[in-house]
């Protein structure tokens, strides 16, 4: 399974567009194959770590193929394009993990 963890920051006033965005990728649960959740919502920073990065998501994939496969969506590619213009410095302020869980896969 692969964890894709993404974190930014939302330029001010963009909330609605940005649950958009979100339910947008949520929708895209079981129609791009092996990708199987989607969560969202703000960065507590609980450590204070990361105050660059108010909030964020996790989708979950089977294995690299199907994160392959929604990389190269264009409904995904499409709706990354709206959350790169909400966020303030762009892709540029985007951190993305993709972690992988529970051993190897292919």
């Amino acid at each position: 399974m692969i964890q894709h963890i993404v974190a930014f920051c939302p330029l001010p006033n963009v909330a609605n567009e940005l649950e958009q965005v979100m339910q947008g990728l949520a929708g895209l649960v079981g129609k791009v194959p092996g990708f199987t959740d989607f969560v969202h919502g703000p960065n507590i920073d609980a450590e204070g770590k990361t105050p660059d990065y108010p909030f964020g998501f996790i989708a979950t994939f089977d294995n690299r193929a199907a994160l392959d496969r929604y990389a190269a969506d264009p409904r995904h590619q499409a709706l990354g394009g709206r959350l790169v213009a909400l966020c303030e410095g762009g892709a540029e302020a985007i951190t993305v993990f993709d972690i992988q869980v529970g051993g190897p896969s292919a």
